[in-house]
Order: C-alpha cells, then sequence, then structure tokens
C-alpha cells in the first residue's frame, strides 16, 4: 500500500534514539522555549497600535504571523518563551524515556516539573494552566495564561506521570486541583445523562476535542482516586462527543456551524481520548464509537506514501502535529488495526526525509512549491518528542517481548 518501505525495527529504534537525542540537545539548548504559532500578539510592537486592538486586528496579526513562512517574530519584538502546554508535553515524554532507562538525567525532569508548577495561572484558586499569549478566536478573547481544559488537562497528565513515576503525594495532589478547576470552574453543558465541558471559563463552546481530553483525564484521576464524581462526569461529558459523531465516524470540530470541518490532529485526540476513557473506567461503552471513528481516521488521512493529510478532504499543508498526532493515534490504537505499527513507521519515514532539519529540530509546514521551516516549541519540538518517545516505546517493548518468547 505504502511506497516508503517500512523501517527493519532494530534499525527504527537505532534512527529513533539517534533522532530523539537530537531534538532532546537542540530543546536543551533553547532552554524548553521559543516560538508558536499563534504568539504574535505577544508582539512589544503590536501594544502600540491601539488600532489593531479589535477582534479584526487581533486576528489578523495571529494568522498573518501564523502563515507567513518568513518568521517575522525578531522584527515584531516577540519574545521566546516557555509555552504551558509544551513543557508538559516535555515532562511526559521524558517521563517515558526514564522508563526505557534512556534518559537518567532526573534534574532536567524535575527542572521541568518545577517550571510547569511556576507557569500555572496565576491567582487562581486551582491548579490550572493556560497559553502564554493571548489569542483571539472566532468568538471571544482569552488573555495571557487564561486557564482552558486543553492546557490544564495536558499539565494534569504531565503530573500523573511524575506521580507514578516518583510516587511523591505533591504532584497528585496538583492533578487532583487541575481536575477540580475542571469541575467547578468552566461552563458546563448539561443534557441530562450527558454534559459538555467548556473551553474556558469565559465561553460556552461545545469542541469535541477539548471536552474529551478533559473527560479523559478526569477518567485518568478517577483510576488512581476511585472518586465517583470523577467518573461520573468523565462518562457523562464522554456521551456528549460520542453521541455527536457523524455517521461515517468522523467528528466536526465543533458544534458552531462554523465549527464543521474535519481535520487529522483532533480526530487523533478524540480516538486517544476515548480509549483511555474505556481503559481508566473499565467500561467498553464507546467500543464502538472508537472502531467507527479509527476506521474514518486511517482510511482518509494518509497518503500512500506516508503522508499525514491535513482534512479529510484537502492534503496540504503537511503539518507537523498532524504528522506527530498520527504516529501517536496510530500507536496507540494499535489493537485496531494489524498494519497500524507499520503505517507510523511510515509517517516517521516520510517526515524524516521532509521535514527534519540538521540541527535536530522540525520544521512546520510542507506545502506543494515550499516548506515552512519555522521552529516552533509547543506545536512542533514538544508534539514530535512524545511522537518519536511513543513509537520509540512501542517498538522496544515489542521486541523485547519477542526476546523472551
Amino acid at each position: 500500500m505504502y511506497q516508503y518501505q517500512i523501517i527493519p525495527a532494530e534499525k527504527a529504534i537505532k534512527i529513533l534514539r539517534k533522532t530523539i537525542a537530537q531534538l532532546l540537545d537542540y530543546c536543551i539548548k533553547t532552554n524548553w522555549g521559543g516560538y508558536d504559532p499563534f504568539d504574535g500578539l505577544n508582539s512589544k510592537i503590536i501594544r502600540f497600535l491601539p488600532f489593531l486592538d479589535n477582534r479584526a486586528g487581533r486576528l489578523i496579526i495571529i494568522q498573518g504571523m501564523k502563515r507567513s513562512p518568513v518568521n517575522l517574530r525578531p522584527l515584531f519584538l516577540v519574545p521566546r518563551e516557555q509555552n504551558p502546554k509544551g513543557i508538559a508535553l516535555f515532562i511526559s515524554a521524558l517521563v517515558r524515556l526514564a522508563k526505557l532507562h534512556l534518559d537518567d538525567d532526573k534534574k532536567i525532569l524535575k527542572n521541568l516539573i518545577e517550571a510547569l508548577v511556576a507557569l500555572k495561572s496565576p491567582d487562581k484558586q486551582y491548579f490550572c494552566w493556560g497559553y502564554n499569549f493571548k489569542w483571539q478566536s472566532r468568538y471571544f478573547l482569552s488573555p495571557k495564561y487564561e486557564p482552558n481544559i486543553i492546557s490544564t488537562s495536558f499539565a494534569g497528565n504531565a503530573l500523573l506521570d511524575a506521580f507514578d513515576f516518583y510516587g511523591d503525594q505533591y504532584y497528585l495532589d496538583m492533578a487532583l486541583s487541575a481536575g477540580n478547576f475542571i469541575l467547578n470552574r468552566l461552563n458546563i453543558i448539561n443534557n441530562g445523562h450527558e454534559i459538555c465541558f467548556s473551553y474556558t471559563e469565559q465561553d460556552n463552546s461545545q469542541v469535541h476535542n477539548a471536552n474529551l481530553v478533559g473527560a479523559s483525564f478526569l477518567a485518568r484521576l478517577y483510576c488512581t482516586t476511585r472518586q465517583e464524581n470523577l467518573l461520573h462526569y468523565s462518562l457523562s461529558a464522554a456521551r456528549f462527543s460520542a453521541n455527536r459523531q457523524n455517521k461515517d465516524g468522523s467528528w466536526f470540530y465543533g458544534e458552531e456551524v462554523s465549527q464543521k470541518w474535519i481535520d487529522n490532529f483532533h480526530t487523533g485526540y478524540n480516538l486517544c481520548a476515548l480509549l483511555s476513557i474505556n481503559k481508566y473506567t473499565g467500561s467498553s461503552e464507546f467500543e464502538s464509537h472508537l472502531r467507527h471513528g479509527f476506521q474514518f481516521y486511517s482510511s482518509h488521512f494518509f497518503r500512500e506514501d506516508g503522508r499525514p493529510k491535513y482534512r479529510h478532504n484537502r492534503t496540504y499543508p503537511i503539518d507537523i502535529h498532524c504528522v506527530a498526532q498520527s504516529i501517536i493515534t496510530l500507536v496507540t490504537l494499535k489493537q485496531l488495526c494489524d498494519d497500524s505499527i507499520n503505517q507510523a513507521l511510515t509517517v516517521f519515514s516520510w517526515t524524516m526525509a521532509h521535514m527534519h532539519d540538521k540541527q535536530g529540530y522540525f520544521y512546520y509546514q510542507v506545502f506543494p512549491c515550499y516548506k515552512n521551516k519555522i521552529s516552533y516549541i509547543r506545536w512542533s519540538q514538544a508534539w514530535m518528542l512524545l511522537a518519536l518517545v511513543t513509537l520509540l516505546e512501542e517498538i522496544s517493548t515489542t521486541l523485547d517481548n519477542l526476546s523472551h518468547v
């Protein structure tokens, strides 16, 4: 089916280890900080242009910097910063590497956990996290560090990873506080036996990946603590999004009329979250949704040569976030397809040939006639590190199991 030759497992492990080492070295040199596709409003120049301080102006600034293949941020004095969600992804990746005994520098991991704690949203009752930039959506303006369900869930999962690894109750307590933020501070749309969590405290959006990622985090908290309210909210939120799955197995991004698009990485979020909810709650309620959704995902989001498509009906841009989430999704849902790991290796092979820089980082996007080679710390490097470690962990475990047969 694929034009790229599948990499043998032993060779794949060797390449993955080298690539991970290069990417880690790059991220350490940047102090785990950098630019983000959506950080345009951090510009120190734009602050002095009040005529742009409106919804249309803010969207033009963000989208202009996001879409430009030339990095305009140095010109507009946008600072390089650590991103809370990016730091959380780095923590999860480093915990997995430590478990594989491939990164024994526990000081780096501890420092990243301290950085995550320091980046929590200020003046809040609970531990919660947002983005390190102000961002304008189509519907609302979110201030810098305004907590949201996505950043908080990823940070909470990173803390649970740290708790599982170190056994430190402090990490679990912070993760529980993050769960209570979701339950007590976000707006909840209640439809009887199903609910939907808002994205922030300031909106009433019904975004499926955000709702399911939050539900998945609550399910994991339930599995750790056995607090029944966490189970109730997790399953109720999962039902909301599962019941709105399209007949072909896909999901629209959200329930608003303007949110009726279907893309790669948000679909991957949904599938991984549903699998986690089944796993951590001991339920099989969403098994049919998983199978139907994965069938749509695997058949609509990949080209024959391994390129992950951005949307189900559109290939370009080839986005590094789609690459990373594709690898994670294919590995995580491997039980649904015998060829899933080979497909993940094909994606990895294509990406190394077309989106990997000799300095160790990964490019942002590929278009038919050019590449956007800007390095983004959260969107690109943090996600790719987690994806590479996920793939390495799977292949290493498989080989190890075979050696003991």
